[in-house]
């Protein structure tokens, strides 16, 4: 299957699959993901309010005191002309108010009255001035952060509407992986045991230390034990190795012993083509999916911002993420009849996307330096100055690159 069609198809899924979304207080939604669109009850700001400290006034100076309006207060109206109130910043402005005059650029005359000029700007928000009372602020699929928190707080909102974040849980194959010391003897570390659950964490899931069980031993047997234990509790169980059909390959027949349905059973990409994603019958009537990831660890982290982070943007109802581009800075080589996914070093100040070195599908010194993969179509080649899409490398809430 091509590459975008792949992502398009595993996305379309996630999304068909998603959990129903639950009512949480605002500060349990940051990270989570708007299930409806957020609107303002009422306009903001909801009545007029000054925007600096002052006198609100009506009619020609020198104006009289004849009060003082604090945030929090509804005022009395002004009703006489050549009357001011003292108010402060934020405070309700008085009916029948016509300017502001700041503080500042106010006197003091020898009676008591209030002097000086207002700027002819009015010096106050304006009832929804930033937004009317029924308009959609955010859209349905924006994700939650300590800004969205604050403008529904603003609103007036006490819970929001959000869907929940899949549970992902991991499951590494093969008797060859060593989890401690350095790798000697025929035998290798497990590169990908202590790095995936952090990835997903990066696609917004959820991954709790007891989801990841590293190694499992290379019989079918236990490879589908431990796929069925996953399938508990996670919506996703990403699984490493055994993708291809070698004598130590279980994957493909511990998924037909669970009754599972291939969503997309390899992609043509390279690296990392023997990649897939299946879907499992829930207990509850949901599907859950497993993502198999090459053993390769390249590979496997290809799988992942191919296949994965598309299937976990559909089941967060999250958009498909519009993929930026950059200027290739050196050449890039094609792939033949599959798409290259090659590891780039962004120059932000240039805009453009350069090669890095070790990146062969089993090194991670490339991926290491690396910000994303450009993406060379299939039958083409990059060459300097092409405009090419670009995978990004998730990042932390809160980074930015």
């Amino acid at each position: 299957m091509g590459w975008a069609q792949a992502r398009a198809i595993v996305y379309a899924e996630g999304l068909a699959a998603a959990p129903p979304p639950v009512d949480v207080p605002l500060p349990q939604a940051d990270g989570r993901t708007l299930a409806e669109p957020l609107r303002t009850p009422t306009g903001l700001p909801a009545f007029p309010t000054s925007s600096v400290d002052g006198w609100a006034v009506r009619g020609t100076g020198p104006w009289r005191p004849v009060g003082r309006v604090l945030a929090g207060a509804t005022p009395p109206p002004l009703t006489g002309d050549g009357t001011a109130v003292e108010i402060a910043t934020g405070a309700m402005l008085p009916d029948g108010a016509q300017a502001v005059l700041r503080v500042e650029e106010s006197t003091t005359t020898a009676d008591g009255r209030i002097a000086g000029h207002p700027r002819p700007a009015p010096e106050w928000r304006a009832a929804g001035e930033e937004a009317p009372a029924g308009t959609e602020l955010l859209p349905v699929g924006t994700p939650v952060d300590p800004g969205v928190i604050g403008l529904a707080a603003s609103c007036g909102y006490d819970t929001l509407r959000v869907h929940q974040p899949p549970r992902a849980a991991l499951r590494v194959f093969g008797d060859e992986l060593l989890t401690a010391g350095p790798p000697g003897a025929g035998r290798v570390r497990d590169a990908l045991g202590p790095a995936v659950p952090s990835w997903l964490r990066r696609y917004g899931c959820r991954v709790a230390d007891a989801d990841h069980v590293s190694p499992v031993a290379d019989t079918l047997p236990a490879h589908v034990e431990a796929i069925r234990a996953a399938l508990v509790d996670a919506d996703l169980v990403c699984t490493t190795g055994g993708t291809m059909h070698g004598p130590v390959d279980h994957l493909h027949p511990a998924l037909r012993e669970l009754g599972a349905e291939y969503v997309v059973n390899t992609v043509a990409v390279r690296p990392g083509f023997p990649m897939l994603v299946a879907r499992v019958p829930g207990p509850d009537g949901r599907p859950r999916f497993v993502a198999g990831l090459p053993g390769n660890p390249q590979s496997a982290i290809v799988a992942i911002v191919s296949l994965v982070a598309p299937l976990l943007a559909g089941l967060q109802g999250r958009p498909l993420p519009v993929l930026p581009h950059a200027t290739l800075g050196e050449p890039v080589p094609g792939r033949g009849d599959y798409t290259h996914l090659a590891l780039v070093r962004l120059d932000q100040v240039r805009g453009t996307a350069h090669p890095v070195r070790h990146v062969g599908s089993a090194m991670l010194r490339g991926l290491a330096q690396a910000d994303g993969f450009a993406v060379i179509g299939p039958g083409g080649r990059g060459e300097p100055g092409d405009r090419v899409p670009v995978v990004p490398l998730p990042l932390l809430p809160g980074e930015r690159p």
